[in-house]
């Protein structure tokens, strides 16, 4: 079962009272549905959406729907769940708002029932991500841009940061970011998706920084060796050239030092040398150690290598 289903079958249980009902069903018919010949039709793939369409619909206006069930035509043949019903079609129609392409502001008077609505929304028109198979990313396809640009300003009164583009003959209003898709579960009540969701996120946030901080480390230990390794041609190229001793004592001690330990930091030299001398060197002072041994051995090459001329 994909995650968008796992989702879905957990909305379409939670419990509606009869306003709720009403703003809930608005939603999930504007968007599934059709009145052909005085006939209510009504499509879904989810059997729980199903179900539940059936029961709001019996509980709220006492009819019983016509249910077929049907092999689908798509790539991976789901099945299809068609109610109908030609009972109360224009009383359905009136009180749902089907007529009318945004809602009227009863149906999404308060902060609950606008929620409700966004629930719905999810349910009739969304997909989401798997966290655990791809990115964040969760889509509402949209039939117009008059009710795209009504979806995304519903969304964006809680700073969900989505987003529209035009796919084919519809519309898509998308949220990429995994706190703000967290978010949108938690709004609408699917609080068993929003835990494996987080505990997704979290797991792969985590990883995310650990391997940031193994390559920001790497990368760390590269120029460490690259540094080194640098220092170490000069002190070499000034001791086959001339010899250490044209170095003044202070500076010797650290080419003597960095040539015994030739894969240490700066610090960890400076540190070393502190201890083995008792005679305390900072960093930065070791710093312009090397930076005088770097003068010399350049020096040395622009001289072609005669030492003679450079001191």
């Amino acid at each position: 079962m994909s995650f968008t289903s796992t989702v879905k079958n957990e909305l379409s249980k939670l419990e509606l009272n009869n306003i709720e009902a009403v703003t809930y069903l608005s939603v999930l018919l504007r968007n599934n549905s059709t009145i052909i010949n005085g006939e209510l039709k009504i499509s879904t793939e989810n059997s729980s959406v199903a179900r539940q369409i059936f029961n709001l619909i019996k509980r709220q206006y006492n009819i019983s729907l016509h249910i077929i069930v049907r092999k689908g035509y798509n790539y991976n043949k789901n099945y299809i769940y068609l109610l109908s019903t030609k009972n109360k079609v224009n009383q359905i129609v009136e009180d749902l708002n089907l007529n009318k392409n945004i809602p009227l502001e009863y149906l999404i008077s308060d902060d609950n029932l606008v929620r409700i609505y966004l629930r719905g929304l999810f349910v009739s028109t969304a997909s989401i991500n798997d966290p655990k198979k791809s990115g964040y990313h969760l889509e509402f396809i949209i039939d117009n841009l008059e009710y795209s640009n009504f979806v995304l300003e519903l969304l964006n009164r809680y700073d969900l940061n989505s987003k529209i583009i035009k796919r084919e003959h519809r519309f898509m209003v998308y949220i990429k970011e995994g706190e703000k898709i967290g978010d949108f579960l938690r709004m609408v009540n699917a609080i068993q998706a929003l835990l494996y969701f987080e505990d997704i996120r979290i797991y792969r946030d985590h990883k995310n920084m650990v391997n940031r901080l193994n390559n920001c480390e790497q990368a760390n230990v590269d120029k460490i060796i690259e540094t080194a390794t640098k220092q170490i041609k000069d002190i070499e190229l000034i001791n086959d050239t001339a010899t250490l001793e044209i170095l003044d004592e202070k500076t010797k001690l650290a080419a003597i030092y960095r040539l015994k330990y030739r894969d240490s930091s700066i610090q960890e030299l400076s540190e070393i040398i502190s201890i083995e001398t008792k005679d305390k060197i900072t960093k930065s002072g070791l710093h312009h150690r090397f930076k005088k041994i770097q003068e010399i051995a350049n020096k040395i090459r622009e001289n072609g290598g005669q030492d003679g001329k450079c001191i």
